[in-house]
């Protein structure tokens, strides 16, 4: 099993902690540069949301609502 593999399963089974983690990395980030970068330090955070929610899609772990027509990934 790669170290990859591994990652994503890990991520798919504590996905509300990785959450959290990218959040709270994202709070640094701004605290230590004065929210020089905020606005790319929130892009950043809502994408790796979305990539935690898309590999637990993939995983048959979704608990959200289901995608409706006419939204991406639907």
């Amino acid at each position: 099993m790669s170290f990859m593999t591994k990652v994503k399963e890990m991520l798919g089974q504590n996905s509300g902690k990785a959450k959290q983690a990218v959040d709270k990395a994202g709070d640094m980030v701004d605290k230590r540069t004065g929210g020089k970068y905020a606005d790319k330090v929130d892009k950043a955070q809502k994408k790796a949301g979305e990539h935690i929610d898309r590999g637990q899609q993939q995983q048959g772990r979704d608990t959200g609502p289901p995608n409706t027509p006419g939204t991406p990934g639907a």
